[in-house]
C-alpha cells in the first residue's frame, strides 16, 4: 500500500469512526442499550474510537516506513481534527430539528 493510500484510508476510517457514536445508539455500533444513550457514553466511545484510528495509522505508517514518535503537538492537532469530524453526526443528533 502506497502513501498516499493509506491517508486516505486512514482519513476515511477516522470520518466513518468519529461518526459511529452519534449515528447508532449502540455501543460502537454493537452494544445494545436500553433507552438513549446519554451523551457522556457517546463521548467516551468517541475518545476510544480515537485511539483505534491512531492505532490504525501507526499500523500502516509501520508497514510503509519507519515510525514516527509522536510528541504532545501531534496530539494536540488530531484530537480537535477527530472532534471537528464527528460534527456532522453531533448535528444529525442534537442540532438538527425534528418533526414529528
Amino acid at each position: 500500500m502506497d502513501v498516499s493510500l493509506a491517508a486516505w484510508v486512514v482519513i476515511a476510517v477516522a470520518l466513518a469512526l468519529a461518526n459511529l457514536p452519534f449515528l447508532t445508539e449502540n455501543v460502537f455500533g454493537l452494544i445494545p442499550l436500553k433507552g438513549a444513550k446519554p451523551l457522556w457514553v457517546r463521548l467516551a466511545e468517541l475518545l476510544v474510537l480515537y485511539f483505534v484510528v491512531g492505532a490504525l495509522a501507526r499500523l500502516l505508517e509501520g508497514r510503509i516506513g519507519n515510525v514516527f514518535g509522536q510528541e504532545k503537538e501531534f496530539y494536540m492537532l488530531t484530537v480537535p481534527l477527530f472532534v471537528t469530524l464527528a460534527f456532522p453526526g453531533f448535528v444529525i443528533r442534537y442540532l438538527r430539528k425534528r418533526h414529528h
